[in-house]
């Protein structure tokens, strides 16, 4: 209470006097607060100041962070505020030094587009600003271990399907093996005899093919070896005309079935194509 004392007598040096702002003195003035030039306001051991520059008010509250902008209409409603917080308002009366700052404003005029903040506020908000920050930090570094878990994911997933479409691919070779055995068992009545037994072994594609491909050779050189004897036994004006080498399938059958062929060489003609169809897909199978 000692500063309400000391004030006054501070300010008379300058020419000005102090009046409380709701003594019922000043409120029989009933004077508007916007034809004042200045208010100090003081609450406990706090005092701010509230001035008319130019032709605005401010508020030159140090806990702010800069001055605030107060409308003419607001003024009233503000310095009621701050007396039901609690505020000693007082009015200064008398002519106030001059300020540079006042000058300066009486020429132009000032538009606020942010109310500034109270220090501890803007504290606070910075704060809540590094939390929120690093809460999203957390956030991102979670997605991007998801990302990674999805991408394991992904990849087990690629692994799973080329896994299944090599036992696909097994099981296509195995039943290829099992129609070329049963197509060589009905081509060949001693088929048995002349494919070397494999159980208990396991062969892959490439001997597997080469294994193929050395029995329709073996039953090729058969079918031609029989063909010359067949030449050989039959009289001159009888001789029928096959391909002497079947290096295609449509010169095993050249000769016309009138010119004198038996059942059994029509047969052995069409064994003689079928199997040279066989081989030739078996070479372009080991191309690819």
């Amino acid at each position: 209470m000692e500063s309400c004392t000391h004030l006054p007598n501070a300010l008379k040096v300058w020419g000005l006097e102090l009046i409380l702002f709701n003594s019922p003195e000043y409120q029989r003035l009933r004077i508007d607060p916007i034809n004042e030039r200045s208010f100090i306001c003081n609450y406990k051991e706090h005092w701010f100041t509230v001035r008319k520059l130019g032709k605005q008010w401010f508020n030159l509250n140090s806990l702010l962070t800069g001055p605030e902008l107060i409308s003419d209409t607001y003024l009233a409603l503000f310095l009621a505020q701050l007396q039901q917080e609690g505020y000693s308002i007082f009015v200064v009366k008398g002519d106030l030094p001059d300020c540079e700052a006042d000058q300066l404003l009486q020429m132009i005029r000032v538009q606020q587009m942010h109310r500034p903040k109270l220090i501890g506020e803007e504290l606070a908000q910075l704060k809540e600003q590094r939390v929120h920050k690093t809460d999203l930090e957390r956030v991102l570094e979670a997605n991007d271990g998801s990302g990674m878990l999805d991408e394991d994911e992904e990849d087990l997933q690629r692994a799973l399907t080329l896994s299944r479409q090599e036992i696909d691919m097994e099981d296509e070779e195995a039943d290829l093996r099992r129609a070329i055995q049963l197509s060589m068992q009905g081509s060949s009545r001693n088929i048995s005899q002349d494919i070397p037994q494999t159980s208990g072994t396991t062969l892959t594609s490439e001997e597997l093919r080469k294994r193929r491909e050395a029995y329709f050779e073996k039953q090729q050189q058969q079918q031609q070896q029989r063909q010359r004897q067949q030449r050989q036994v039959d009289p001159p004006g009888q001789i029928s005309h096959p391909c002497e080498g079947p290096t295609t399938s449509s010169g095993a059958l050249r000769s016309d079935p009138g010119d004198g062929m038996s059942e059994e060489d029509m047969l052995q003609a069409a064994v003689t194509m079928s199997l040279e169809t066989v081989r030739n897909n078996l070479k372009t199978e080991g191309k690819k």
